[in-house]
């Protein structure tokens, strides 16, 4: 049986300044389908890293009277850290600006479209936001501004190198629209297809060593450019598995892959669903097999972004109310098609309500009772009736939907099923009532001791359920439901509480 190999990939953000919480949502996703992967055997790579060839990374420098190397590395070290309070199973991480393997690989993928004349350089005048790094055309602004920044862009002249885009529209809605470069959800695959209907333009793909402050990857044979940054940064996906340098990583997790999924925020579509698959096109490279696109988080109605100056730390939110809390919010909260507005009184909630009153109350629960009546010892499966059909068709079906949802890339509808599995465990419990039945047991009762036993075995398994298909979503939690629900030579472990009731901290008062 050939394994399969699946290539995970977040986007890599620019470092101006610390993440925030819409970066780690795009990373939660990520870790989810790297476990989930894995867990049902597939070899995967999970990879993620920074954009330090940046612009907005020298200005922000200049900003703050920080040499730039020095600015960037601080603020990339933020970034690589997010793995322990998200709880990441990150395989690796790729710096642009330290990386070696970066930037002989950008310059290979610049010679191989080269080789194919798609470079060409010309003078140029346009619009140009720093904030997105790129050119907008009139008709693409909202009311002079930016869309996705709200500010007026610069007019911009110079001479710079382009790429023949045009040349590979035809090519390009071939394969979005057969599915076989697959967009995920359909409303973005359908504003792909529109802009690409729309003609495309070639763009431009390098800078003036000038306006880029002399920071970025020259173009080889041309020390006056700089490499455009979202040209060097899209690059990583492969300079990363050593395209420019050789060695097996490539072969085995791009051009030899099964599947080859990067996780993308809406605003940056353009340039990983077009820009990018014209690149490799041009490369004769092969190409993603699945872009999946998430929308904005926002707070009080405004997106979250670093430049924005609306933001949410989650390593702040992990520290204060948990990594399973921070995990669950976005996994349960953010829909697949539409922007979803954080506030911490519903991330506080959610916790609450689920983690905690549903799902520790339950495990809570269970481990007790067996303990209570049975001296920790888990009764044998199939010992008695025990009147759960319910519940043990929720645990019957929910690895099934959970595998169709996250195959589709549905997060909120993969945890559904999961939470089917709570929801039927509690009622159960309501509906039997295990203290009475252990009531009617010690008054001699002959039947209440099987019916007992049934109940009891019924609800382990079902937290057993629970600790397997919530392992891609919640690994901490997942383990610990495994912890108390395995049963040693002595019997289960004590109960002790999966999770703590949190309150919203109130900022301190000013002195």
């Amino acid at each position: 049986m050939t394994t399969t190999h699946t290539y995970v990939t977040t986007t890599i953000p620019y470092v101006n300044a610390r993440p925030h919480l819409g970066f780690a949502l795009e990373l939660v996703q990520a870790d989810v389908l790297a476990r989930f992967r894995r867990a049902r055997g597939e070899r995967v790579r999970f990879q993620t890293g920074t954009d330090d060839n940046s612009l907005k990374n020298v200005l922000a420098a200049e900003a703050a009277g920080v040499p730039v190397q020095a600015f960037v590395d601080r603020n990339a070290e933020a970034f690589v850290a997010l793995r322990e309070p998200l709880a990441l199973s990150v395989d690796d991480v790729i710096r642009t600006s330290r990386d070696p393997r970066h930037r002989v690989g950008v310059e290979r993928l610049w010679r191989s479209c080269a080789d194919a004349g798609d470079l060409y350089r010309r003078h140029y005048e346009g619009l140009y936001c720093v904030g997105c790094e790129g050119f907008y055309t009139p008709a693409e602004l909202s009311g002079g501004r930016c869309p996705e920044h709200g500010v007026e862009p610069q007019r911009v002249a110079e001479e710079n190198w382009f790429f023949r885009l045009s040349r590979h529209a035809d090519r390009l809605h071939d394969l979005v629209s057969s599915g076989r470069l697959r967009i995920e959800p359909a409303e973005r695959r359908n504003e792909v297809l529109g802009f690409i209907a729309g003609g495309l333009e070639d763009f431009s793909i390098s800078r003036s060593t000038a306006r880029a402050r002399g920071w970025g990857i020259p173009v080889p044979g041309d020390p006056g450019q700089v490499v455009y940054v979202w040209w060097d940064a899209l690059g990583n996906y492969v300079t990363a598995l050593g395209y420019g340098t050789g060695g097996e990583s490539y072969g085995r997790w791009w051009a030899g892959a099964d599947r080859r999924i990067h996780l993308v925020g809406k605003g940056v579509l353009r340039f990983h669903a077009v820009y990018w698959p014209a690149m490799l096109l041009s490369a004769g490279q092969p190409l993603p097999t699945d872009v999946v696109v998430h929308d904005y988080l926002t707070a009080g109605g405004r997106k979250i972004s670093k430049s924005g100056g609306v933001t949410a730390d989650p390593v702040a939110l992990a520290g204060e109310y948990g990594t399973d809390a921070v995990r669950w919010w976005l996994l349960r909260e953010v829909p697949r098609v539409g922007d979803a507005d954080f506030t911490v009184d519903r991330l506080v909630a959610r916790a609450n309500d689920e983690l905690a009153n549903g799902l520790g109350n339950l495990v809570n629960r269970v481990v007790t009772m067996v303990h209570r009546y049975r001296g920790g010892h888990v009764p044998p499966a199939g010992a008695g009736v025990s009147e759960g059909e319910g519940l043990e068709k929720a645990c019957r079906q929910a690895p099934g939907l959970v595998r169709s949802a996250l195959d589709d890339f549905a997060f909120r509808r993969a945890t559904a099923p999961v939470w089917a599995v709570v929801d039927e465990a509690n009622r159960y419990v309501e509906h039997t009532r295990p203290w009475e039945l252990a009531r009617a047991e010690r008054d001699g009762d002959p039947g209440a001791a099987a019916r007992l036993d049934a109940v009891l075995a019924t609800l382990v398994r079902a937290c057993g359920t629970l600790a397997d298909q919530l392992a891609p979503f919640l690994p901490g939690t997942a383990a610990r439901i495994a912890a108390q629900c395995t049963a040693g030579e002595d019997g289960l472990p004590e109960p002790r509480p999966l999770f703590r009731r949190i309150t919203v901290r109130e900022p301190e008062p000013a002195s």
